[in-house]
This record gives C-alpha cells, structure tokens and sequence, in this order.
C-alpha cells in the first residue's frame, strides 16, 4: 500500500470497487486495496457513496485547503476497538504521575532528535556547538520537570533555541527570526508549517491502524478539534522527516524563493514548490533506516507506528 496525493482539481468517483480521480485531462483509477492514505490537496468534489467507500475500507483521507493548510482529516471508524486500552489510555492521562512520565519521554525524544540533527550539520562544516550545548543543558531538566506546563515551557525553550540556528544551517535562506505559524510570513516559515501539517498527518493515519484514541494525549492538552495524541508522537519525528528535508530541499537549490507566493504579509507554497516537497517527503518517508534496539530496517511509518505500540504497551 502506498500514500496517493490528489493534487489537482477534479471529481473523486466510485466504479464497482475502484476509485477514480477525474480531471479535465484524464481519468485515473486508483485500486482501493492500494491505498494506504489519501491526501486531497486540488478543489475536489466527491459525494456520500465515495467517503462510504472510503470508510468502510478503512482509509484515511486528509484534506488540505486552496492554500496548502491542512483542513481536515476523513477518520473512519475505527475497527481495531480495545476498550481496555482505551480505559488504560485515559487513566495514564488522568494520574499526573504517570501522564508527567509519558510527557517527559515524547520532549527527550524530540530533543534527542533535534540534537542528532545538528550534529550532522556540524560534522558538515556549521558553527553550531553553541546551540547543541544550549540545547544539552536545557534537556539535562527534563526529568526534573514537576508538572506537564513546565515541561512544555522547556520544550518551547528547546525549540526556540534550535530555530535561532537555522539561518546558519540554511545556504542564503531569508532571515528567520522565529516561528510563525498562522500564518507564515517567509519562506522558511510556510517550509515548516506545510512539513510539520504532512508529519502530523502521516502519524494521524499510523494510529488509526493501532487501538489508540487519538484524541487522548499526554504532552499536549486533548481538544475539541484535534487529534492532540498525533501532536506528541510527531514531535519525536519533525527533526528527523521534516527538518532534514527542508534544510536538503533549501541548501541544494531543489527549492528556492520562485517556489513561494507572498500576498498581505501571508508567504505560502506555489503548487510547484508543494510537488517539490511532496516528491521529496514521500520518498523519504519510503525510506528504510536501521532500528537502534531491534536491529530491524523500517520505513519512517513503520517507525511511527512502532513508537504508537510502545504506547500502547505501556
């Protein structure tokens, strides 16, 4: 099964038990039993008998709007029902002990990455002991932390501090400042915003195929409308997918300041720099690495889904 990308406008069908994406050039069909998931990012039209389809065979679908933000997600029902994990999910997340514990392993995670990050760029010649330093000593109070909101004060501390590095990672990047997400106002800014909405999709479709409630997490406060369990766990993988692409895709010219649209102080991708990320992100997270404790070559989803059992085993 593979990840399809809708990026065209047109009209999503259903013909006997295959799924068609209609354009003004071409029909194509798309076999069902080799979706894995969709990501609808043209004006498509599709109707109740299409998203039935779609549910009933468990495939998630996300929507992203006219100007590449993501929207929203078509999240079937979930077949893989476990009420005990569920209760036990909730009851992690309700004792402060243990909701703290699971807090702190989803910053180290994502800290750890960050580091192993900037340490391949250093070994490439960047001047960034610095930063790696700021970063150590900030995620030495990890386990120190007390509560969840201080945990995320030292995580945005992290952030904060990996991001004043960019401008000396990235090869004649436009200034970045800091993080703006809504909305972006540069180059780099809509680079993230796009990579990090893939990544939090990506894990979004990964914990559907586990017996997770994705709207139960521990760093991140549950909401009304998000799935804030995909929020942690693709915190862990952002160094990694996400910003590796972005400073590959920026420092070999792959994508440069042609590739974005900039109107009202709002800086988004072209259609042309979306493709560009898009070919670059789906290769990657194609990609197979070798797992530190198991031995075993995975893909990126593999990995994410790997991180959601340990969760759920927990």
């Amino acid at each position: 099964m593979r990840t399809y990308y809708v990026m065209n406008n047109g009209t999503l069908l259903r013909e006997g038990n295959t799924l068609y994406v209609k354009t003004e050039e071409r029909k194509k069909a798309i076999p069902i039993q080799d979706i894995h998931d969709l990501y609808v990012m043209g004006e498509v039209t599709l109707n109740s008998k299409v998203i039935n389809f779609l549910a009933q065979n468990g495939k998630v679908v996300h929507f992203f709007n006219y100007y590449g933000f993501y929207s929203s997600s078509l999240y079937p029902r979930e077949t893989l029902v476990s009420g005990h994990v569920k209760v036990r999910q909730a009851e992690h997340y309700l004792n402060r002990r243990k909701r703290l514990k699971l807090a702190q392993l989803f910053v180290d995670g994502a800290a750890t990455n960050i580091r192993r990050t900037l340490l391949y760029y250093q070994s490439r010649g960047r001047e960034l002991g610095n930063t790696i330093e700021s970063i150590e000593k900030e995620s030495a109070s990890i386990y120190e932390s007390g509560a969840v909101d201080q945990l995320m004060g030292i995580e945005g501390r992290i952030r904060s501090t990996y991001y004043s590095c960019w401008n000396d990672t990235l090869k004649e990047a436009p200034s970045f400042d800091k993080r703006k997400k809504r909305p972006p106002d540069n180059e780099v800014n809509a680079l993230i915003s796009f990579g990090n909405s893939l990544m939090y999709t990506a894990t979004l479709s990964e914990i559907y195929y586990t017996q997770l409630d994705p709207t139960i997490s521990f760093l991140h406060e549950p909401g009304t409308r998000r799935f804030s369990l995909s929020l942690d766990i693709s915190e862990i993988f952002k160094p990694l997918v996400i910003d590796r692409m972005i400073f590959k895709l920026w420092n070999n010219g792959e994508v440069d300041t042609s590739d974005f649209t900039k109107k009202e102080g709002i800086c988004l991708l072209s259609d042309k720099g979306r493709m560009t990320v898009l070919q670059d992100y789906d290769e990657r997270m194609k990609t197979t690495i070798k797992h530190r404790k198991s031995g075993k070559h995975l893909t990126y989803r593999q990995l994410i889904r790997s991180e959601c059992y340990k969760l759920k085993s927990t």
